[in-house]
């Protein structure tokens, strides 16, 4: 017997709600259009900040609208390297998204398994792991992965893992409550009776209908990540130099606020808003879409 997966509305009815809020329809739209700029980043920026070859230290620091060595004009000038801002930027873009959505799939993918498995196996196993959740949940993110990547040391892969460790107990939990009111219904206690393996169960029958609350952590936590990203490269723990993440835009220039030199902190910093805020509203408006006790 198979488990049909149970959804609070159809596909097309959730478009059809969800466009009728102008506001979450404009950060969706923000949000492609961000991911678009920063998938088309080399088609789209005049310079290639990874090319230390093309850096010009006579064009570092350069306000807005600077023509520079290359030609072309800084439209948001360049940094303490250099390097054309926007381009900077779009690159930076590019970073977060990829640091942000790897980690939040395999959180996601830890979380929901994890979570899965200990409400059907219940007992000593299940309560070993939500205690361990729940001390980790007791931390703040932002410590856990600082302590994590500060001990792993700078780097893309090493910058992910701190990002999963801290984040992925979220994902636990709200799996863990999902299933834990799946168990007991009729459709997997007949699944049961077959029987069918338990790892066949959790995947196939528990797990698609735990999915829904799954998917609005699963918003809420990339733009987290994004975030965490963000602050972990401005600490220096984060990204290396040579990566021009948002965070180390923003890193770069703060030493400069003060003398003038404002664009190089606060137009990343811009960016990282827009991206962070957009995220969320399109993760508020699908919570209240499909829990109907938030649903306005």
């Amino acid at each position: 017997m198979t488990a049909t997966s149970v959804t609070p509305r159809s596909s097309n009815g959730f478009w059809a709600e969800f466009l009728r809020h102008p506001v979450p329809v404009a950060a969706a739209i923000a949000v492609v259009a961000i991911i678009l700029l920063a998938v088309f980043a080399p088609l789209i920026a005049p310079q290639d900040p990874y090319d230390l070859a093309s850096l010009v230290l006579r064009d570092a620091r350069r306000a807005p609208g600077y023509i520079g060595q290359g030609g072309y004009i800084h439209i948001l000038g360049t940094d303490s390297q250099g390097r054309d801002l926007f381009s900077a930027i779009l690159y930076g873009l590019r970073i977060s998204l990829q640091m942000g959505l790897l980690a939040g799939a395999i959180a996601f993918t830890i979380g929901a398994l994890v979570g899965s498995a200990a409400a059907y196996v219940g007992g000593r196993f299940e309560a070993l792991v939500m205690r361990l959740v729940d001390l980790q949940l007791s931390f703040p993110a932002i410590l856990l992965a600082f302590v994590v990547a500060a001990l792993l040391g700078q780097g893309k892969s090493q910058l992910i893992v701190a990002l999963v460790f801290s984040q992925y107990a979220y994902f636990v939990r709200t799996a863990h409550g999902a299933a834990a009111a799946e168990r007991n219904k009729d459709y997997v206690e007949a699944a049961l009776s077959v029987p069918m393996s338990g790892w066949f169960v959790v995947t196939r029958h528990i797990l698609p209908n735990a999915l829904p609350p799954l998917i609005v952590v699963a918003t809420v936590q990339v733009a987290s990540a994004i975030s965490l990203e963000a602050t972990l490269s401005f600490l220096g723990v984060g990204l290396p130099p040579t990566e021009p993440s948002l965070g180390m835009l923003i890193s770069t220039g703060f030493q400069y606020l003060l003398s003038g030199r404002y664009w190089i902190s606060i137009y990343p910093g811009v960016a990282l808003i827009i991206l962070i805020l957009a995220i969320n509203i399109v993760g508020d408006q699908v919570r209240d879409q499909l829990n109907p006790r938030l649903k306005k």
